[in-house]
């Protein structure tokens, strides 16, 4: 088994070959003058195992010429970050399913698929071929249960997220609830934990994407007045667009905190054990 990746996953792809023990293929990335992508592997191997996160147009094209580069030789895509995957839905007429037709574009050469907490799981039907996503929220949890936290409450920002945050939470037998949106006036809304109060805890807001940022700023600076001791945010997936790092910590957040899916600076735990553990569990 040899383990490839795109410019954009290098580091969990390192991570996934050492839980898996066995190589990381070298990969040569360049550009024509034109600006098209070009890249050569050193070596295949029959099993291969391709890594590539999609934050961005160029992370699909480099997937989909990594995929094809490994022709002749069985492949398993890990997409650790699976981009387009929101826009599921046809919302005005013309629109295209854009998870639907970035999964079906790099199925193809591919034997299996894993993605990691994809924003909704019904896209995995768009692949053609075997499809599964991998939670990392036990990795979350076990990270927040690392750090000097008082009497910790997991808060998920809305319900949909809930379902997450009881996982996250479960892992160390946290208390957990939902923020609830509640408007006031036209202008005005208010958001605190539906059930249990925030008062002198520790809170912890997680979710599997931080895009922008704009509810997690609101929320801190509600949770703050509201009397939380420390208020942060871990998630699976830092897209951390417009400036969103800055402006988190700028609303009082102590923390942000992502995984290795996308590769930044506040990436603190690693999707690579859960994904090569899911791996041999599949070869087995």
């Amino acid at each position: 088994m040899l383990v490839v990746s795109t410019e954009y996953s290098q580091v969990l792809a390192g991570r996934i070959a050492g839980a898996l023990e066995c190589p990381l293929g070298a990969v040569r990335f360049t550009r024509f003058p034109d600006g098209e992508h070009y890249l050569r592997l050193e070596r295949t191997d029959p099993e291969m195992v391709v890594v590539g996160s999609i934050p961005d147009a160029d992370a699909l094209v480099e997937l989909l010429l990594l995929v094809d580069a490994c022709e002749g030789n069985e492949v398993t895509l890990v997409v650790p970050y699976l981009g387009y995957a929101r826009q599921d839905k046809k919302f005005h007429e013309g629109e295209p399913l854009s998870a639907r037709a970035v999964c079906r574009a790099i199925s193809g050469g591919v034997r299996q698929v894993f993605t990691v907490n994809v924003h909704d799981p019904s896209v995995l039907s768009h692949f053609r071929v075997r499809a599964q996503d991998i939670s990392i929220a036990g990795e979350i949890g076990r990270y927040l249960g690392s750090r000097p936290l008082e009497n910790p409450f997991i808060l998920a920002p809305d319900d949909g997220a809930s379902a997450f945050a009881g996982t996250v939470a479960a892992t160390c037998g946290w208390d957990w609830d939902h923020l609830e949106k509640t408007r006031i006036s036209g202008e005005e809304v208010r958001m605190e934990p539906r059930n249990l109060d925030a008062a002198g805890r520790d809170v912890v807001i997680v979710d599997d994407i931080i895009s922008t940022g704009g509810t997690l700023v609101t929320a801190a600076r509600m949770l703050r007045a509201q009397g939380a001791g420390t208020v942060s945010s871990a998630c699976v997936h830092g897209v951390l667009a417009e400036g969103a790092y800055s402006r988190l910590l700028a609303s009082g957040l102590s923390e942000v905190a992502c995984s290795d899916t996308i590769e930044r600076a506040c990436s603190r735990f690693s999707a690579g054990q859960a994904i090569a553990d899911r791996i041999l569990g599949c070869s087995s």
